[in-house]
């Protein structure tokens, strides 16, 4: 393509070593959209002429039909996606196809390319995300009235509702999903007609092509627009923090389905065993997703270092863009097509739950919070109910078993109605601040959550993941 300035063909080490198919070929459909929608920009704006825009978008919509039967196998020496198509094109239509390329340079054909490939790609990942939240909003109503110890410092704190438990990831993925959100409001801009980097003297209509492709709108200026990958950094970002949430609650509920704690049982068909000992049930499919993490987090890294010192405005650097972002992309999809299932059947042991809280001293802070409302100062009820929670532990008892004559030698203004309080459902129940975890603030969290995610699904049908040209 570029013979006239050159002396010398290519070196094949050359075209080994810049080639960029083994990344770019899963674009081709894409291409081949955004090659539409210009090739009839072109007769639109009168360029060519309809006659030829019509043989392009004909021609380009053959090498489509070839591509997707598995009978176009594209060539190293043409260096990428973009160059296979257009010269599969011009051997179908003859010289016609090479028009194709007017008012255009790769650097803005690719760009284009791509945010079409990202935008179906995000909305995979945000559907995903939805399907992964109705599974924790399912397990928050079937564990709602379910009591499990809560942990600080993966110590015994406070008992808590199961149900809170699985709304407070449900939480932590609403947030991962309007990361994707932003991403895709960060794509919804079209390149096309940058051209290499300063537009064009061709009277190209960028307005038409970018809504032909769905687009929001066009760029707003053709050096930053063939320069930057901020998109493709967000897309990145939200997909390094959705695996650092998948990580905590895969570790969560590796711990928790553990013989020491033992209350979570984790469903046997994600699980496998062990090739020595007959008694192993493995956790794999968690701790492979909390394992993958890391690499995601290096994804986003190579990226941004990848674009840190870059001068405006293209530089081939650039085409190594896709590399990590294709591989967090496939991560988190996998995760997010397994994880939901995993969730979906999650079951919980009461009484093993219950057991857990023996010599824990759970209800500790209930005491204290209790000596607030009699008038005692917070830090003194602290210092008092820390004394009498030593006094159990050298003596081998729980605070739920302190007679009231127990009370009053370590704290007097304990009364009666003390006692009426020490147990797991009250501590639970009473905890009814606004996004508390008594049983009806958990429920009151479930319907914000159901009402959530329609309206998270409603935005995310407002971006054309699939549109027709």
């Amino acid at each position: 393509m570029w013979h006239g300035r050159f002396r010398e063909d290519t070196a094949e080490v050359v075209q080994e070593f810049t080639q960029s198919l083994d990344m770019d070929w899963r674009l081709a459909k894409y291409d081949i959209y955004g090659s539409i929608a210009h090739a009839r920009m072109l007769g639109e704006v009168g360029i060519i002429t309809k006659e030829e825009s019509k043989l392009l978008e004909e021609g380009l919509r053959q090498v489509l039909k070839e591509i997707q039967e598995g009978t176009f196998s594209p060539k190293l020496s043409l260096e990428d996606v973009h160059m296979n198509i257009e010269a599969r094109l011009t051997e179908l239509i003859g010289p016609v196809g090479a028009k194709l390329h007017t008012g255009r340079s790769r650097n803005d054909q690719s760009a284009t390319t791509v945010r079409l490939f990202l935008r179906k790609e995000m909305v995979d990942v945000g559907d995903g995300l939805l399907t992964l939240m109705d599974a924790l909003i399912d397990r928050a109503t079937a564990h709602r009235t379910v009591i499990v110890p809560g942990y600080t410092h993966l110590q015994q704190a406070q008992p808590i509702s199961m149900g809170h438990y699985w709304l407070s990831h449900f939480w932590a993925f609403s947030r991962d999903f309007r990361r994707v959100l932003f991403a895709l409001d960060s794509i919804d801009e079209c390149p096309l007609g940058a051209g290499a980097l300063a537009g064009s003297t061709l009277p190209l209509d960028r307005e038409y092509t970018a809504r032909l492709l769905g687009f929001k709108k066009p760029t707003d200026n053709s050096l930053d627009s063939v320069g930057h990958r901020d998109h493709m950094l967000d897309c990145q970002y939200a997909l390094a923090v959705v695996m650092l949430h998948v990580s905590r609650l895969s570790e969560d509920l590796v711990i928790y389905g553990s013989r020491e704690f033992g209350w979570l049982d984790l469903p046997d068909s994600f699980c496998t065993g062990s090739s020595m000992m007959p008694q192993k049930k493995n956790p794999d499919v968690l701790e492979l997703a909390r394992g993958r993490t890391g690499g995601v987090y290096g994804d986003l890294i190579n990226l941004a270092v990848t674009m840190k010192a870059l001068p405006s405005t293209y530089n081939r650097d650039m085409q190594e863009d896709k590399r990590p972002l294709w591989n967090s992309l496939q991560v988190v999809k996998d995760v997010l097509e397994v994880l939901p299932l995993l969730i979906s059947r999650v079951e919980i042991d009461q009484e093993k739950a219950l057991e857990s809280f023996r010599e824990g001293f759970a209800l500790a802070t209930d005491v204290a919070e209790y000596l607030v409302l009699k008038g005692v100062p917070f830090r003194e009820a602290h210092a008092k109910v820390g004394k009498a929670v030593r006094w159990c532990i050298d003596n081998y008892k729980d605070l739920e078993e302190l007679s009231l004559e127990e009370w009053k030698e370590f704290i007097p203004e304990v009364e009666e109605d003390l006692l009426e309080l020490m147990s797991l459902e009250q501590s639970v129940n009473r905890r009814e601040t606004y996004g508390g975890t008594s049983f009806k603030q958990v429920a009151l969290q479930i319907e914000r959550g159901v009402k959530l995610l329609e309206e998270y699904r409603e935005r995310l049908a407002l971006y054309p993941a699939k549109f027709s040209l």
